[in-house]
């Protein structure tokens, strides 16, 4: 498993008009090559009457699985621009699909490789990007008397503080980056005086906004 990776929130979409054509892009997170291809199919069923439905994804953890599809456009035009857009994104587990609509005015091969990536990328940017960090749930137990020390302290540190379980005795569940849980153990011990009881949780994906720089 890696430990962190990019990719975008479950689906989005966004249009542009480009020298009066329609372009409307569609994205989504698909964790296999059926479920890209399921949603692609799906698109074009929801646009059936467009004039192009041109489409790419990259799925799998080392990005082994890339396609692009111009549907009718002219080669390269439309279906590699978009897949451009996520190899340079570094976005894994992702398909995208640019409907357009013919508006009468042709745009060239450079116009449709432009309109294309910059409807991708506009969708990416409206659907949202985020980081999966790999980690690992902790449970930590302790008495209340030490709830707002520790509290604060884990809100303030490099961990995530996931939920507050109010118990015969209060929970903290927290997630801590993989390889770090004997230092965030010593630190938690220290921090109460080994007053807290830790249980291990199995490793787990958590998701962290990525905003546009």
């Amino acid at each position: 498993m890696l430990e962190s990776y990019y990719t975008v929130k479950p689906e989005g979409s966004d249009e542009v008009t480009i020298q009066k054509s329609r372009f409307i892009g569609y994205v989504k997170r698909c964790e296999t090559e059926e479920e890209a291809q399921a949603f692609i199919q799906e698109i074009k069923q929801k646009h059936s009457d467009a004039t192009h439905n041109c489409s790419a994804y990259m799925i799998g953890e080392h990005d082994l699985i890339q396609k692009a599809n111009d549907d009718g456009e002219p080669s390269g035009t439309a279906g590699v621009p978009i897949l451009e857009v996520l190899k340079k994104r570094g976005l894994k587990d992702t398909a995208i699909v640019v409907t357009r609509y013919f508006g009468g005015i042709k745009l060239g091969a450079g116009g449709l490789i432009r309109a294309y990536g910059g409807t991708a990328s506009q969708a990416i940017e409206t659907t949202g990007v985020v980081r999966r960090q790999l980690m690992k749930q902790v449970r930590v137990t302790l008495p209340y008397h030490l709830l707002g020390k520790v509290e604060n302290e884990v809100r303030n540190s490099s961990y995530t503080l996931d939920t507050i379980n109010y118990l015969e005795n209060v929970e903290l569940v927290i997630y801590v980056e993989s390889g770090q849980e004997q230092a965030f153990e010593d630190w938690m011990v220290n921090l109460t005086s080994n007053h807290a009881e830790l249980a291990h949780g199995e490793p787990t994906y958590v998701e962290f906004d990525v905003t546009s720089e």
